[in-house]
């Protein structure tokens, strides 16, 4: 396990360790993508559950794993172990992943609505666990107002290579497995489940972690979750980090459907399509982290958004079957799109240095649980909501449907309109936003200061594997 000086500051990663840290990304890229995009229509059009059960499944299970964010974020800030803070939690989340995702992806035939909410509910847990542990973890490793950017950018870079690695699938297996068809489900099921305990293992093991220096140990209480939501720049995060999660989340359950019945390509050419949108993200984060250091990063995301209305727009006038130009729309609107998770994230841990100056309180954990679950209560709307429209209009989820004119009239203005809307209102919340560069110098430099003196004053007795 890695040592490092006991010091409540660390200097910058090198990028093998940047490489190591961001290695969980690898499978919970592949996750996101699975369970996002191709579970509704798995379970849809290849175990036979209804649109709207699907619909009410996910969205069910999305406003009760809301509640478990903050609660095991508040337990994450309260965490000291000679493991760390929150290797610990990375480490136990790996049993309730592979549990879960073996029982998502290899389902009995007549698996109904219930079988899909238990085990969804034991995934989004195990998920849970990861996604905040790793994002917190990361926060506390960069201090600095760019160094973040440049970490949070490596996390997603590796991510997107995992994703991009699931869709090359047909390639790399001369069609034998392809996400988005039912009997490839399995052996792309037992490849994340491999990945989990193997990319915790090696991220366990590389990656430092600082020194918890907060001085106040009482228990945190619910009341410190709207604290936080009361303070202007976190409220700005929370409000338009669910917008930006609406936006692209509209698009992720129906992306099959409109491809396949819209643009008219088959399930292979829709896989292929996803590989440039989420390959974006691999110059689309460096290049975003850039230009973050520049001009700031809530300046940086107001213009993404409006970058992002422009090329989903272009996206939809392509005339379908000419799979070349949809591609490069689909790595435009993904290169946009990349950027909004990456600053959000850098964003909320400047916040968390600002509260832990006037309160001398960690609530890293807490904090990115409210923006995870802005994004559940996003992910769970969109699913309802554009679910709900298509059954409206009479489109058929069914693998085998024919589907009327005006039932794919109704899918092509879910899939145009409602992201367009809800990222420009995202971005338009950081008009008038103050905590930038300049501002958390001088936070970042009142931390140093009493860390300093907090360390000093402890003797600074170091544990193996934490800083």
């Amino acid at each position: 396990m890695s040592q490092t000086a006991s010091s409540p500051v660390l200097g910058p990663l090198s990028n093998a360790r940047l490489v190591a840290f961001a290695s969980s990304g690898i499978p919970l890229a592949m996750m996101g993508l699975m369970v996002g995009t191709y579970m509704p229509r798995f379970f849809a059009g290849h175990i036979g559950i209804s649109l709207i059960a699907v619909g009410g499944a996910f969205t069910l299970v999305r406003l009760i794993d809301i509640a478990f964010d903050p609660f095991i974020g508040t337990i994450m800030d309260r965490t000291n172990t000679p493991l760390g803070r929150y290797r610990i939690w990375m480490l136990a989340s790996v049993p309730i992943l592979m549990l879960s995702l073996a029982m998502l992806f290899m389902p009995p035939p007549h698996a109904d609505e219930g079988y899909l909410v238990l085990w969804l509910l034991v995934y989004y847990a195990g998920n849970s666990i990861l996604v905040l542990a790793h994002a917190a973890w990361a926060a506390s490793l960069a201090t600095s107002y760019h160094e973040r950017s440049r970490i949070y950018g490596w996390m997603q870079g590796i991510g997107v290579l995992g994703s991009v690695s699931l869709l090359l699938l047909p390639l790399l297996t001369q069609g034998r497995i392809t996400a988005g068809r039912g009997e490839s489900m399995q052996a792309i099921g037992w490849i994340i489940v491999a990945l989990v305990p193997i990319t915790v293992a090696i991220v366990a093991v590389f990656a430092p972690e600082r020194m918890n220096l907060e001085t106040k140990r009482e228990n945190v209480p619910l009341r410190a979750y709207w604290d936080m939501m009361a303070r202007p720049t976190m409220r700005r995060i929370i409000i338009a980090d669910l917008f930006l999660a609406l936006g692209p989340g509209t698009t992720g359950p129906i992306f099959i459907f409109f491809f396949h019945d819209a643009k008219h390509f088959n399930v292979a050419q829709i896989s292929f399509l996803l590989i440039p949108y989420i390959g974006a993200g691999l110059l689309g984060a460096p290049v975003w982290a850039a230009l973050a250091r520049r001009f700031g990063k809530h300046r940086t995301l107001m213009a993404a958004t409006v970058c992002y209305a422009i090329t989903q727009t272009i996206l939809m006038a392509i005339p379908a079957g000419l799979w070349i130009p949809t591609a490069i729309g689909m790595f435009a609107v993904g290169f946009c799109a990349s950027s909004f998770l990456l600053l959000i994230r850098a964003m909320v841990a400047d916040v968390a240095d600002e509260v832990r100056l006037e309160q001398g309180k960690e609530r890293m954990g807490l904090m990115y649980a409210m923006v995870t679950s802005t994004q559940k209560i996003g992910a769970a709307i969109s699913v309802t909501i554009i679910f709900a429209v298509l059954q409206m209009v009479g489109y058929q989820a069914a693998e085998s449907a024919v589907n009327t004119p005006s039932a794919i009239f109704g899918l092509e203005m879910c899939y145009l309109f409602a992201p367009i809307l809800l990222v420009l209102v995202g971005g338009a919340c950081f008009f008038g936003y103050n905590l930038d560069e300049a501002a958390h110098s001088v936070i970042r430099d009142a931390l140093a200061e009493r860390d300093a003196a907090e360390l000093a004053a402890r003797g600074a007795n170091a544990v193996p594997g934490v800083a």
